[in-house]
This record gives C-alpha cells, structure tokens and sequence, in this order.
C-alpha cells in the first residue's frame, strides 16, 4: 500500500520531494558538470557557416594576421539613430492603432432613450464596464419592471417558496411561483448629500434582495425616497446665500422668502442623489419616490403629532438638550461627534468673537467651596474641594454631592457651602451615591443641574435649583431666575421653595455677557484671587462636537416638544422577545433592550426655519399683554393648541379660553389671537414615520392596504436607535402594526485600516470613482480642496500615492456591488480595502471573456428547445456533465439560502467558484475535445489499463454526435441558470451578456429581461446533486493538479508529451474505477493523450523505473516518466554549479560563528541574521547534494 503523506520517500532516493522542489533547477549551467555528460555545444550560425569555408575559429596562435577592431565601432550615428526612432515610434502607433481598433461588427449601435438596448453583432474583444452599463437602467424603468399593481399585492400572502413543478417550463413557473409580497423602503438619504460608501453598501444590499425576490416572483416593491435634513439644508443654503454679492443671510430674508430659497434650491440640486442610485442598479419604483417635506408626508407628519398630543404622550416642557450655540438650536444625539482629548489641548472654537483666539480644553481645575452654618450662615472652618474641566459652569452650581458612607465628609451632612461670587444663593451638600465615586478625586462633586447632563438627574433626585447661565449664542446671562425639574413629562416649575433661588440673581458685571469660555478665564482668575483655586492639571477628555458646525455642544435647558416613549418601548421590546420582529445579526438585539429599557423621553423640536412646523398655536386672551405673557410658564401650558390647521386650533383654543378660570365679576375670556410655535420638527420624526406615510397613511389608500407592514427594513447598525427603533414604536403607535418584520444591520464601512471613514481623515472615497474611475491628481485635488489641514492632507495623500498609484480604474457599478456584498459577513465591521473592490472588476472581466468564448466557441450553432430543456437535462450526458450539473445545483441552493439567511458574502463565493472554478478551469476545459473534434468525442469514457489493451472501442459517429448535444446542452444550462443566480449581484453584465445566449423558436414564451426571468432553483430546474460524481471527479482533478505540478517541477512544457501513471492502492479500488471511466477527462487536463499517455497502477502496482512522483492523498499518487524528457547531466551540472557558489558563503560565516570577537561585539539582531543565513545556505547545498544523489540513481536506472 501506499505510505500517507509525510512518510512518501523521494521518487528515486528517498529524500523529501517537497525539499527538493525549490533547488532542483535554481542554478544555472556552468564549470562542474562532466564532460561525458556534457551535451555537444550549439554552434552559431556565423561559425557554422566559418567552418563551411575551412576557417578556423579557434587559430589565434596560428600565425594569422588578428583582425583590427574599429575602436569607433559604437558611437551612434545621430541621422541613423533619428530614422530608426522614428520607425520604432512609427511602429508603435500603428501597433496601438490595431489594438485599439474595434471591426464594425463590435461596434456599439447607439440606443435610444429608454429603449431596449441595441447590442453589436460580436461581443467586444475586451470587457468595458462603461459600455456595458449603458441603455439597460433606462429601459428596465421604462418597462415599469420595477413597479407592482397594488391590486396584485393585496391578494399575496407572505413570503412565497413555491417554484412549481420542476417539469414546468421556465414561462409556465412564472406564474405558479407568483406567491409572495416583498416591499422595503430605503433608509432616505439626505437631499443635500452625495454617495459615500455606506449609501453604496446600503443600496447594493436592498437592490441585491429585491432583484432576488421580484426573480422569485414575489410582488416585489423598491420605495424610494430622500429626506428634507433640515439642519444639513438649512446651512448649505445659508452658506449659499452668503456667498452672493452682497451676502445675505435668512433674517434678512425673512422666515418665508428663505424657505422659498430652500425649496428652489431642492429642485435644482435635490435630484442628484436619485442619479447616483439609478448608477447603483438600484430597482426602486421611481414613480412612487417620496420626499420627507412633500403633500403625503406632511399630512402624515402633522396627523402623527396630534395623535400623539391627544394620547398625551407629546408634551412641551424646558429639559436639558444637546445646544449647538452656532446654530442657536437643539440637536439630535447623531449630530454629535466626539473628540479625544489628550489634555491641554489649544482649540479654536467656533461663534467666539475672536475666530481665532485658541482656548485650552483638557484641564482638572481644583476649587474650593468654603462651607458655612445653614442656620446661621456663618463659615464652619471647614471647605470642600472640588474638581471640573468646565470650571465657568461653576457659575450654576446649586449643591455638592458626597457619598453618604464616606466617613470623611459625614460631619458635613446638612450643611450649606457659600458661592464665591452668589453669597445669598443656597448651595446644599447633599448625600448621592449614584453621581459619587468616593474613591475618585476628593469624593465631593459640584453639581450644576442646568448643563450637565448627570448633574440634571441629581438635581431632579434631590429638588435641586436649576439656573440656567448662558443665553443659546453661548454668553453668560446678565440675570437669571432658579426653577425646579420636575420627574418625567412634568414642565419646570419655579424655585418657590426656595425664596433665594425664587429671586433673580444679577451676574456681576466682570462676567456677564462674556463668551462662554472666555468666561472660562475670567472665572479663574478670580478665584486665584480669592485665594480659593487649589489646582490645575492635564485631564484626558471626550469633547461633543456639533456636526454641521463643529461648536463644541453645550447641554442647556431650553423649551421643547419631547415625547414620552415609555409605553411605546415597551412594545417594541415584546416585539422582538416574542418573535413578531427579528433582528439579525441577532447579536445586536441585546443592544436593542439596553436602549429602549433605559429609554429618555424624546426631544422632536428643532430651532431652525427649514422642516416640518410644528402644528401648535398659542393662545392670546381678549384684554390680554401678549408681550407681558411667558409662554413657557409652566401655568401657561394648556395655552398651547395643537391641531391639524389653523382652523382647527382656533376652535379648541376657543374651548380651552371658556374652560379658564376667570377672576370674579369678569365675563368668560374669548379668543384674541392664535400665534404658531416657529420651531419645526427633528428630522428623525418624518423619516420616523416613513414605511407607512410614504403609503399615505393616514388615508386609507390602496398602496396602505396592499404594501403595509413592509417586509424589511435594511440599514447600517449605528442607527438602530436613531432611526430603527422609533419607526418601531411609532409604527406600533399610530398603526398598531409593526412597520416590518425583518430587520438587517449591515457593519460598518471602515477603511482597510479599521478607521471610520471621515472627511477628516481624507479617507473617504466616492463610489462614483470607483464606478468611473478617477486620476490620481483628482483624488488629491479633492483632498485639497476640503478643509483638511496641511499634516492630515498630506497623510491622506501619501496614503493615495501609495494605494493607488495610476489612479483608480474604472471598475463600473457590477464590480462596485459585488465587491462590497463579498465583504458583507454578519457581526463585522467591513475593513474596506477599495484595492479588493478593484480587483472584482477582474471577475466581471473573466466573465465577459469566459461567455465571449463559450458563445463563440463551444456553443457553436447550438440552439436549446427551450420547451423541452428541462425534461432533456440528463439525455446522453457523460460524467463531466453530471459533474457540472451538480456543482451547478450545489451553487444554486448555496445562493438561495446565503440570501435566506443574509449572508451576502457566502452567496458571493458559491457564485464565484462555481464560474471561475467548476465551470472555466474544469468543465470547459473538459469539454474542448468534445465540442471541437468529432475524434476525440468519439474515445468519450474510453480507458486504457496498464498493459496497454483497450477498455472499449471507439463510439461511433452517432454516439459523438450525441455527447457534443449534451454537452452544448449542459454548458448552455449553466451559462442560463449562473447568469440568472449572479443577475441580482451583478445586474448589467449579466443583463448583457443573458441577451447573447441562444433561443429556441419558443423563445417567443420566455422572459424578454433577465431581471423579470424566475430565478433559478435545483428544484425548479430539475437538477440533481450528485456527491459521487462529484467526488469522483474531484479525485480526476487533484491527478491533475499533481501532473501539472510534475509537469512544473521537472520543467516538462505542456506541449512536451509525457506519460503519467496514475497509482491506486489495493482499498481504492472504486476511485481506480471511477479514475477509469473519466481516464479520458484526465488526458485531456494533463496534456497528454488518452490512448498512450495515460496508465492506471492498481494495488498499489510499482510504476517503472526513472518515474518522480506527487502524492494525491493516502491512497492516490501520480507519477510521471522522466526517460527521455530530462537531461540528467545537465541537471547535475547546475546543481554543482550551486554547490560551488554556497561553499564559499557558508565557510565565510562558519568563520564568523567561530570567532569570538564576532560573538562577543556583533550586534545580537547582526549575529541573528548571520546564522539564519547560515543555516538556508547549508539546507540548500544539503538538499542540492541530495538531489545530485537522485539524479545519478536516476541515470543508472536509466541505463540499466
């Protein structure tokens, strides 16, 4: 029997093969060899023809006269050199010009708009993504294959699995398999924004399933659609306007005429996005293309807010909210971008007076409150010490908080501390262990309840006073008035319990008005002058940054409209923990119950001029001040009328004016004027709403009735709860239906670095580049062009010279979505190397060239009965046909359940071995004989045994003719069902070169678009999986890939004939067997013929002598007869040659080793080198030694 791997000896000597393959042809030829063996030298054609005449080459001590050398011979003739550069580049443009050359029958006919793609006679010699990807988007939509009848949806159930009978014909399926619904939306980009790669990831996944699910004859309906982005749109058109000449900002527009601006700006610009997608492949139904701001969705967005209003879960009230000072607004915690501090750091800060003064954020700085008698005010002797980066917040602190088991502070407990600069305000300590840490720091905490988040809650805990100390432009108040936060959805009340705090305190004059962080100095200052700053040290630090403004945000109570999610996140959880709603990757519903048990009511109202007004009036009474009225008081809040209009809102004002108490003797109050809250909505409310009102909620419409709930909800992770779970809860709310039932969250697009992709790191790359290609210099122009500074443009650009050298090629949008599907695995972050993107470009292009051939080729005039196709799958097919037909079923149910399940990657790589691995590298190759040469078809499953006879004769004319059909036959099935499977990867290319295939006279019946065709199934298409024809031709190819590693080892060129032997041991009979029937398969691999190239070994029968050898596995070797086909002498001569070169090498640093100056000065990581290269030198001239050994026992044999 055969030895297992490991154990094989070497074909002649017993050394290691693999040792041997590195070194056997390394060297060159040179002095060593034996001049017995030496081969007679190749004369010249010059000294053949001297020795014709009798001259001899040799009599240079013959007496002859030597001939004079030229001593000029070389210089270059300036007129001679010109004529031949000339030529050459004559040459060169004529070689160009051929190769660029297109015949008229490759010619691309132009087509017109939104018709059917005019195609040329001949596919293009080279694949041209550009090409390619024209015309076919234009007429899909034309077609309307990318709408769905509502009519046709609302008689649909769920998910359909029915493919029909596999004996149906592909037209007759299409109609059994129409079972399903499939409906998404898509995550509404920002109308101002552009792609990045995120948007590209997003659209290559939604379209991917969507092309899927509409080829499985789902209704299958694409909602498009973008959003307003109010902040983002208000400043790109503020900036905009400050541009003109003179500049302009809104106030001086007006609230309406700016809003106009804004919408014609919409219209100008608002397009482009939809442009990009349609650049994606994406098949959304652009007839019902949405826009957050348009009729359908205002009505829905006002109708949500009333009903949330009358269900008392919207309220107004002043709470604690992100505050961008430079937009004078309140922000969404997505519009906050954190930066790391390493401490002391100098910063510029955006709205200060002076643009350019740097102030330094990162500083601990240590303070003291000096504590005083409650009772009596007077000072203890005792003070606190407390620490804070913000140290001109101090300015609002209302108490001190320690922990109530820290024995330190316990004598503390009750007592008050004085504020340096409030002597009359009331500044409690108080006992908190949520906020305390008494292991950190001093263990005592200023607390300032109106601008810090943490100390917001303490201040609720304990009824602290609030005040508020800056204005919304970030300067410090002149004046201002304490009041209490009350627990959830109460409004604040004022400090009555707190006659100091009831008061208004005046700000002293050295302080008020001043910009916030110089504040921040002054502040300092005058505590080192009363002799109370105890400290100032570097503290690492997170900054929240505004992300349209980049101001550094700052937490300030102001009035707002939140809602009360509560209930709401309480039915999303059930949602998902009893199965209604899935989540995958599952992983993140944990994440999912974190934030919505902790849930915070929800901040909607935005303080900016573009979005949706918020729909409430307040209400003025006859006789009344309106200018002496506060709206925001708390005792005012039933004054606040929310309705659907004007009207509406006047006539609940009406009744809430009679229901007032009204002082004794005065008539009921009546209605004076309605005046409407100018804020509009956060943006997250009508995107929110979207997977209902882009249906037209709250009317009862067709499309309502027919496409919601939608099916799936596709997105990236990081707004799971900005986005994902408020359409839950809303949806839930004001539909009592989930939105969907599937939720995907595809990773993160990161760079190939694990970096977020930022404008700030210049890594950002557009897929529009990718898809077009881009130069170098217009990827750094772009860099430039931003607001990176000079070290961060010039990393970024180092980082393109060095990734992308010629620039980015033109990939086109296949490679594009492709390319980022195969990075698709659940749970991962995508570290994006745009490089490997690249390179599936390589795979459209090895597809092109790979149908380009089989159509030109293989194929030939073969015409499939499209009819009967089915039922003839299996008719006369041999083992290589099953093969394929097989591995072809394998990919194919392989696909459909890698998009069951999400897993876009695996779906990618079963695609991609199938058509670059099945079905070019083996069945085509296969294949060749049979559709070119009737002769060799007709020796199909012929095999020859170790002597020499024949296992059958040759089949006759008839039998060829039969095993050509078939597989003509099988490659057309495969070519039809693989370009179908890859049609919702790669939707053009496919679409392209589906178009080319041949069809039957009852083609008249099939799909006129491969995107409208059924998507194939093994079930549907009658195919079997068959293991063992499988593992049987596996066994052929790895016999192959073990000659052709012979053939490579021993230097055998592929048209060099050889003979192998393919060895079996006794227990392998079967695969001896099965090796036999596709001897033929073999031959045709290897190079070799089938009738005397090929020989089968059986139990482990010894191959001749002079045969090297490759194992396959424990039981399969291939050997190979070297007799004849190598020159041993030659071989031995390089291989000494090589030994003479290393014996000087190895005994200068065996000299080294041994010198014990070397060891003791050199370097460690010198002698480290040194002795590793010691050791390859001496393995090498051991394994040549060896090798020289073989090559004699070879030659002997030989002889022998």
């Amino acid at each position: 029997d055969l030895k297992p791997v490991g154990d094989m000896p070497h074909p002649v000597c017993g050394v290691d093969e693999h040792a041997l393959v590195p070194s056997l042809f390394a060297a060159t030829n040179g002095p060593g060899a034996s001049e017995a063996a030496a081969p007679p030298k190749k004369l010249s054609k010059r000294e053949q023809k001297r020795l014709a005449r009798g001259d001899d080459a040799s009599a240079s001590g013959s007496g002859e006269k030597k001939k004079t050398k030229d001593p000029n011979r070389w210089a270059v003739d300036p007129e001679k050199a010109k004529a031949k550069a000339e030529k050459a580049a004559k040459a060169k443009a004529a070689k160009e010009a051929a190769a660029a050359e297109t015949s008229v029958d490759e010619a691309q006919p132009a087509t017109p708009a939104g018709e059917k793609k005019r195609l040329s006679k001949v596919m293009a010699r080279t694949y041209d993504p550009t090409a390619v990807e024209t015309a076919w988007q234009e007429w899909w939509e034309r077609q309307g294959w990318y709408g769905c009848d509502a009519t046709e949806a609302t008689a649909r159930g769920g998910d359909g699995d029915d493919e029909g009978s596999p004996a149906e014909t592909e037209a007759a399926a299409s109609s059994s398999r129409r079972q399903g619904k499939f409906v998404i939306v898509i995550p509404p980009p920002n109308v101002t924004g552009s792609l990045h790669l995120g948007h590209a990831l997003t659209a290559a996944i939604e379209d991917c399933l969507t092309r899927w699910h509409r080829m499985r004859g789902d209704a299958t309906l694409y909602v498009p659609g973008t959003d307003h982005a109010g902040i983002a749109t208000q400043s790109v058109v503020e900036k905009m306007l400050a541009k003109r000449e003179p500049a302009v900002s809104r106030h001086d527009l007006g609230r309406a005429a700016f809003v106009d601006e804004v919408w014609r700006w919409k219209e100008q610009y608002g397009s482009r996005i939809c442009r990009q997608l349609r650049r994606l492949g994406s098949s959304v139904d652009w007839t019902r293309e949405r826009f957050t701001m348009d009729p359908v969705c205002a009505k829905a967005v006002t109708e949500a807010f009333v009903r949330l209003h009358d269900a008392g879960l919207m309220y107004r009230a002043s709470r604690l909210v992100n505050w961008s000072c430079a937009l004078k607004s309140a922000i969404s915690d997505l519009e906050v971008d954190y930066v790391d501090l390493a401490g002391g750091e100098l910063r510029t800060v955006p709205g200060s007076r002076d643009p350019a003064k740097k102030y330094q954020f990162g500083m601990f700085t240590e303070f003291a409150y000096v504590v005083v008698d409650p009772a009596t005010g007077e000072p203890t002797g005792d003070e606190v010490v407390v620490a804070t980066t913000r140290l001109e917040t101090m300015l609002g602190d209302t108490a001190v908080a320690v922990h109530p088991t820290d024995e330190r502070y316990a004598h503390l407990h009750g007592k008050h501390v004085r504020h340096p600069f409030f002597p009359e305000r009331t500044v409690r300590i108080v006992l908190d262990d949520v906020l305390v840490d008494k292991d950190l720091g001093t263990g005592c905490v200023k607390i300032t309840p109106a601008h810090d988040p943490n100390d917001y809650e303490c201040g609720k805990r304990h009824d602290l006073p609030f005040i508020t100390i800056f204005t919304v432009d970030g300067t410090v108040v002149a004046e201002a008035t304490a009041f209490h936060v009350a627990e959830p959805g109460a409004t604040q009340q004022p400090a009555e319990s707190s006659p100091a705090a009831a008061a208004k305190e005046v700000f002293p004059a050295w302080v008020a008005g001043a910009h916030r962080y110089d504040a921040r100095e002054l502040v300092e200052q005058r505590l080192a002058e009363l002799g109370l700053l105890r400290g100032k040290t570097e503290k690492p630090m997170r900054l929240a940054l505004c992300s349209r403004s980049g101001d550094i945000i700052e937490p300030l109570v102001q009035p707002q409209w939140f809602v009360d999610c509560s209930t709401m996140a309480r039915r999303a959880c059930d949602a998902v923990r009893d199965g209604a709603l899935r989540i995958r990757p599952k992983m993140h519903e944990k994440t999912w119950f974190q934030w919505l048990e902790n849930i915070r009511p929800w901040c909607v109202s935005r303080q900016l001029w573009w979005g949706h007004q918020i729909p409430a009036w307040f209400a003025y009474a006859d006789g009344e001040d309106e200018a002496a009225i506060d709206a925001n008081s708390p005792a005012m809040a039933r004054r606040w009328i929310v309705a659907r209009d004007e009207a509406e809102a006047r006539a609940r004002a009406v009744e809430v004016l009679a229901a007032e108490r009204s002082p004794p003797g005065k008539k009921t109050k009546t209605l004076k004027a309605l005046r409407r809250d100018e804020d509009v909505l956060d943006t997250w409310f009508s995107s929110g709403l979207f997977p209902f009102s882009v249906f037209g909620w709250p009317d009862d419409t067709a499309d309502l009735r027919a496409f919601y709930p939608t099916t799936l909800l596709e997105t990236g992770l990081d707004i799971l709860f900005f986005w994902v779970a408020r359409m839950v809860m809303l949806g839930l709310q004001l539909t009592d239906a989930l939105p969907f039932t599937d939720v995907y969250l595809h990773a993160m697009v990161r760079d190939k670095e694990g970096r977020k992709m930022s404008k700030s790191l210049g890594n950002v790359i557009d897929p529009l580049e990718v898809i077009d290609g881009c130069p170098l210099e217009s990827l750094i122009a772009r860099l430039k062009a931003g607001n990176l500074k000079a070290s961060e443009v010039a990393r970024a650009e180092q980082g393109h010279r060095e990734d992308f050298p010629d620039g980015i090629p033109t990939c086109g949008t296949d490679a594009l979505r492709v390319g980022l599907l195969a990075y698709t695995v659940q749970g991962r972050d995508i570290n994006l190397d745009i490089k490997r993107v690249v390179g599936y470009r390589s795979f459209c292009n090895k597809l092109w060239n790979a149908v380009r051939f089989m159509l030109g080729g293989a194929l030939g005039d073969f015409v499939p009965d499209l009819a009967r196709l089915t039922e003839a799958t299996y008719v006369d097919v041999a083992p290589r046909d099953r093969f394929i037909l097989s591995r072809l079923a394998a990919a194919l149910d392989a696909v459909d359940d890698a998009l069951t399940a999400y897993a876009f990657a695996d779906a990618v790589t079963a695609l991609y071995q199938f058509f670059l691995n099945d079905l070019c590298d083996v069945y085509l190759e296969l294949i060749k004989p049979v559709v070119y040469d009737d002769a060799a078809a007709s020796t199909n499953g012929g095999a020859t045994t170790t002597n020499g006879s024949s296992s059958s004769s040759s089949s006759s004319s008839v039998d060829a003719h039969k095993h050509k059909t078939a597989a003509k036959r099988t490659l057309w099935i495969c070519l039809d069902a693989g370009l179908r499977a890859l049609h919702p990867f790669c939707p053009f290319v496919t679409e392209e070169l589906w178009q080319r295939l041949p069809r039957g006279p009852s083609a008249a019946a099939a799909a006129s678009s491969i995107m409208v065709a059924a998507y194939p199934t093994s079930r549907r298409l009658g195919l079997r999986r068959d293991e063992a024809i499988e593992a049987q031709t596996r066994c052929v190819i790895d016999c192959v890939a073990a000659a052709r590693s012979l053939r490579a080892q021993y230097n055998l060129a592929a048209k060099k004939p050889a003979t192998f032997y393919a060895r079996f041991a006794t227990e392998a009979a079967a695969k001896a067997d099965a090796f036999e029937r596709q001897q033929d398969d073999f031959a045709t691999l290897a190079k070799t013929s089938a009738d005397t190239g090929v020989r089968i070994l059986r139990d482990a029968q010894a191959a001749p002598p002079g045969c090297a050898l490759k194992i396959v596995d424990e039981t399969v070797a291939v050997l190979v007869d070297l007799k004849g086909l190598v020159d041993i002498g030659a071989e031995i001569a390089k291989l000494r040659k090589q030994i003479a070169d290393l014996d000087p090498l190895i005994a200068k640093l065996d000299a080294k080793q041994r010198d014990p100056a070397y060891v003791a000065n050199a370097p460690e990581k010198q002698r480290a080198t040194d002795a590793d290269k010691l050791k390859q030198y001496t393995e090498r001239r051991d394994v040549a030694r060896a090798a020289i050994a073989s090559w004699e026992q070879m030659g002997g044999a030989a002889a022998a």
